[in-house]
């Protein structure tokens, strides 16, 4: 089912068959639609967790950081423990909940939002967290070295923001909005906060049985939740459709069908639950049982399967997916992972014909001594004849040749001289277009390597790029939310030692060209995808084991990340030369030494 609360929409799967258009500001069910799992935070998930949030008062601000470019994350360190608050104003996903790990930062360079979150948050207490009476709209109160603060959070849809102000004052948001798009609400550093303009409905505490009643018999035919969605404030289809179900045992129902005072006294149960902060969270599973199709603060009893969670964070943390660990940025990762794969299935299917065409050189001069044969022949063959069979070398078998009666003699052996010409020239043309082939493969490989191994937005969008650069993307051309260009890892030995490492195809070709010198050392790991690394020499002996924690940096940087041991070349960069017409961070080398370490990432222990 589909449906709109204020301006938010709200999905979840609705029955075979049946999906809702808007007709005059109502929704309808209409046959035939395609089932959703888009499901948008309503007042009463804010107000549940408001009241988790409210455990964290007194903690201190640890880190802010950005995982993309509309959300932001906050460690917060309370009750003795870490604690991981993410805020995000994504269109799709706009929600603010705690989640079980660590976020982890997928800009390149920080917003302005994020540069005075640093100022002002950053190492500051949470002094207090509220809500304004039914609406999707929390705050989180500051108090700090810079001064107090308060950050905002509005999770509305295409409208959503997160808007940090000072007294009354924006000082900046995550996305601003000018007079020229709302005159209303200007969203602007320096300008006044103005909150969304209030719901004209009914609050949900003040509801009686006759509201219910007059509700209902507004519009009989219509489902009775769109009643109570139409006219109270702060209720979404999905909390409505439960009222009805408690009512009647049936979300579903016509208003006509059910009852004015039972559909009172099963929303006045439910609302003071709300009210005495009595939370039953859960989620409910899709049909593959991998996914979820609904969360919310109470029990779901109108749907099947529905499943008691520890808080309203972990249900939405369920529901929305992980923004931290290895699956951060999988789906994002998918349509690129998508366009690597169809073009790594279309080359290999070129090389695979270009193998079927290659012909050994006896296969060749075959050809060229059928044609002889039948010229020196053709006087004796008769009309029609579909074979021969003749001598040309002495010491050797006779050679049967297979004719095309139509043709005449000369003709035939006009072919057979054709075929050679092309046999010959392909002999010369097909190893080039092998190694080209192999060139494509193993750079589409290397760039499903940077994918796999991409930690945020920039990262992946420079896979997408290259794509498209060089011809393999299908389709329109996309990209994802950007935050500036990522740089080249560079880290630093105890010793002073620098090494560089390459995020990417294009980096491992600007490593080569303009980043290393002839006496820097080069690793790479051996018949594997994955990023060119440098030590610099700054003319001091490299240790061994500065060159061993490389060897482990170019072994973790590589499609052989999980396994137990990785064969790492090194060589003098003087050694290595890029492939000549080759695809970007192509090379061949020479003068190399193997080590076999254990892939391990920088701040990995030993």
């Amino acid at each position: 089912m589909i449906g709109i609360v204020a301006g938010r929409w709200l999905w979840y799967k609705p029955p075979d068959g049946l999906r809702l258009v808007r007709e005059s500001g109502q929704w309808t069910e209409t046959p035939g639609a395609s089932k959703g799992r888009i499901m948008y935070v309503d007042a009463i998930t804010t107000a549940a967790v408001v009241d988790e949030l409210g455990d964290l008062v007194g903690g201190r601000v640890q880190a802010v950081l950005e995982p993309d470019k509309l959300s932001i994350g906050l460690e917060i360190y309370a009750q003795r423990r870490r604690h991981y608050l993410l805020i995000s104003a994504d269109p799709q996903t706009a929600r603010c909940h705690l989640v079980p790990d660590r976020l982890r930062r997928g800009v390149e360079r920080p917003s302005p939002l994020g540069l005075l979150l640093r100022k002002y948050v950053d190492g500051a207490r949470l002094m207090a967290v509220g809500q304004p009476p039914w609406e999707r709209i929390l705050w989180l109160d500051f108090s700090g070295y810079e001064g107090e603060t308060r950050l905002i959070v509005e999770t509305m849809g295409k409208l959503s923001n997160i808007i940090l102000t000072a007294e009354g004052e924006i000082l900046d948001c995550i996305k601003r909005v000018g007079p020229e798009r709302n005159r209303y609400r200007v969203l602007l550093p320096g300008k006044p906060y103005v909150p969304p303009p209030p719901l004209q409905k009914l609050a949900p505490e003040k509801v009686t049985p006759a509201h219910i009643d007059e509700f209902l018999r507004s519009k009989p035919d219509q489902p009775a939740w769109q009643a109570l969605v139409k006219n109270i404030a702060g209720i979404s289809p999905l909390f409505a459709r439960e009222v009805i179900y408690r009512a009647s045992g049936d979300a579903t129902a016509p208003a006509f069908d059910v009852a004015a005072g039972i559909v009172h006294t099963a929303f006045e149960e439910l609302i003071a639950d709300v009210l005495a902060k009595r939370w039953s969270p859960c989620v409910v599973p899709d049909e593959s049982g991998e996914r979820y199709r609904a969360f919310a603060a109470y029990s779901l009893t109108h749907l099947e399967a529905w499943t008691p969670v520890e808080s309203i964070s972990a249900a939405m943390a369920a529901y929305f997916g992980a923004p931290v660990g290895p699956d951060a940025y999988e789906a994002a990762r998918q349509p690129v992972r998508e366009q690597i794969e169809a073009a790594l299935r279309r080359v290999r299917r070129k090389l695979a014909s270009l193998e079927r065409q290659v012909s050994s050189q006896e296969e060749i001069e075959l050809l060229r001594k059928q044609g002889e044969l039948l010229l020196a022949y053709a006087p004796t063959l008769a009309p029609g004849q579909s074979e021969f069979r003749a001598q040309y070398d002495p010491e050797g078998p006779p050679l049967t040749i297979r004719l095309d009666p139509k043709l005449s003699p000369l003709e035939n052996a006009r072919r057979y001289f054709e075929r050679y010409e092309k046999a010959k020239r392909a002999a010369e043309d097909i190893p080039k277009l092998m190694r080209s082939a192999q060139q494509e493969i193993a750079y589409l490989e290397q760039l499903a390597t940077d994918l796999d191994l991409a930690e945020n937005w920039p990262e992946i969008d420079a896979v997408r790029e290259a794509l498209q650069e060089a011809g393999y993307w299908q389709g329109p051309r996309t990209r994802g939310p950007r935050g500036g260009r990522p740089g080249i890892r560079r880290f630093t030995t105890g010793d002073g030692f620098v090494i560089l490492v390459g995020r990417n195809a294009a980096q491992n070709h600007i490593l080569l060209t303009g980043r290393s010198a002839a006496d820097d050392l080069w690793l790479h790991a051996r018949d594997k995808p994955g990023s060119h690394v440098i030590i610099r020499n700054d003319g001091r002996p490299i240790p061994d084991e500065v060159i061993r924690r490389a060897a482990e940096l170019a072994a973790y940087y590589s499609a052989g990340r999980d396994d137990t041991t990785v064969d790492v070349d090194i060589t003098q960069r003087r050694y290595v030369r890029l492939i000549r017409g080759g695809k970007p961070g192509m090379v061949t080398y020479k003068n190399e030494r193997t080590l076999t370490v254990r892939p391990r990432g920088w701040d990995d222990r030993a």
